[in-house]
């Protein structure tokens, strides 16, 4: 998947100036794709360029003038043939399982206080995510919002990550709880 593709979907939700986009961004898609604002920036004036999105500028009285950013129906096509596309498998690159692979050759006290942060870290997101949840379906409950939601891909990318920060939580407690039973005078190995 390109940036352009995560953009794009987006910006189906209506019109975004780059600093709207950049909180978009910020809050639901970053569970499933990082991107800097300077990156979305750049994104938007590619997908300007190609055709796939219109922008408009907006003169504001008391503020500085913005531009608002559209798909337009080359971009709806664009994301309709990259949805029909076989997706690859995904994987895991992160480098603290690095250093967790190495942890009982190089020592463990360094990998448990960065396991900690990163279960801190990833209660922050849960809280944020489930707050996000609430705010997409409203006065509904999940299984009738489920079923009768009127916009529901960004509500079950947003499961996913609440999935995601809740298991990378929980293992990141359990091997720091390993790690630091394994330190203890009399512990195995």
């Amino acid at each position: 998947m390109a940036l352009r593709h995560a953009v794009l979907a987006a910006l189906l939700d209506g019109e975004y100036s780059g600093y709207q986009l950049a909180k978009a961004f910020d809050i639901g898609v970053a569970n499933f794709w990082h991107a800097l604002p300077q990156q979305l920036y750049a994104e938007l004036a590619k997908l300007e360029k190609d055709g796939l999105v219109a922008g408009r500028h907006v003169v504001q009285e008391t503020r500085p003038n913005k531009r608002l950013f559209h798909v337009t129906e080359a971009g709806r096509a664009e994301l309709e043939a990259f949805a029909a596309a076989a997706s690859k498998p995904s994987f895991i690159r992160d480098d603290l399982l690095v250093k967790v692979q190495a942890a009982d050759r190089i020592g463990t006290a360094s990998v448990i206080e960065q396991l900690d942060g990163r279960a801190r870290a990833a209660d922050a997101k849960i809280e944020q995510l489930g707050a996000l949840l609430r705010q997409l379906r409203g006065a509904c409950d999940e299984e009738e919002f489920l079923l009768h939601g009127e916009r529901i891909g960004p509500y079950l990318t947003c499961l996913r990550g609440l999935a995601f920060e809740t298991e990378h939580r929980d293992w990141c407690r359990r091997i720091a709880s390993v790690l630091r039973a394994r330190q203890r005078p009399g512990a195995g190995a």
